[in-house]
This record gives C-alpha cells, sequence and structure tokens, in this order.
C-alpha cells in the first residue's frame, strides 16, 4: 500500500499565496505521475496539475500562469505553489500518486485532502 500524506492548506487573501506538499510512503517501487485535484461541495473532483516522473506537467486551464507543480523524486513528494490566489480557488485539494509497490502491484492512490480558503 501507498500511503499520501499533504500538508500546507490554509486561509488566504485574495492575491496570496500558499504551498502544499504531498509525501507518498509505503512499499514503494517507483511512483509515475503525482497530481493535484480540488473538489467544491456539490461538483465532481476536477483535475488542477498533473506531473509525470520525467517532469513533464500539465494544467487546467484556470490555474495556467499562477500555479507551479513540482516534484523531488528522492523524497517522493510533490508540491503545488500557488500564487495569485482568487475566491474561485477556494476547494478541498487532493494528491493523487499513480505507483508500483515493492511487489508490483499498481496503486492509484488518494491523500485526504487539505482544505484551501481564499477569502477576504
Amino acid at each position: 500500500q501507498v500511503q499520501l500524506v499533504e500538508s500546507g492548506g490554509g486561509l488566504v487573501q485574495p492575491g496570496g499565496s500558499l504551498r502544499l506538499s504531498c509525501a507518498a510512503s509505503g512499499s514503494i517501487f517507483s511512483i509515475n505521475a503525482m497530481g493535484w485535484y480540488r473538489q467544491t461541495p456539490g461538483k465532481q473532483r476536477e483535475l488542477v496539475a498533473v506531473i509525470t516522473s520525467g517532469g513533464s506537467t500539465n494544467y487546467a486551464d484556470s490555474v495556467k500562469g499562477r500555479f507551479t507543480i513540482s516534484r523531488d523524486n528522492a523524497k517522493n513528494t510533490v508540491y503545488l505553489q500557488m500564487n495569485s490566489l482568487k475566491p474561485e480557488d477556494t476547494a478541498v485539494y487532493y494528491c493523487n500518486a499513480d505507483s508500483i509497490s515493492s511487489d508490483y502491484a499498481y496503486y492509484s492512490s488518494w491523500g485526504q485532502g487539505t482544505q484551501v480558503t481564499v477569502s477576504s
């Protein structure tokens, strides 16, 4: 099993910044794509940003130019730097990782979620 633990959410004013972190642990052989998703009440979970093991990235149009996803493969950790935050960025943010365990099983794992609130 692979566990993901997120941190870094909180309350921030419009125009402010936050940095989310997500660390993977467990019997990991390799981690492929890692990503961030978000969800608001009554809506489906949506992709925010994803990064492959090679460093290729993809972003939702709504966050391009404001958010940056990065990863530290040595630490099995993915980050989301969020700048110029807007009230519509308010959501629960979830980390996801596609991984292969030490016994070569495939896992798509989710973190517990961290609340980001953008409000004055």
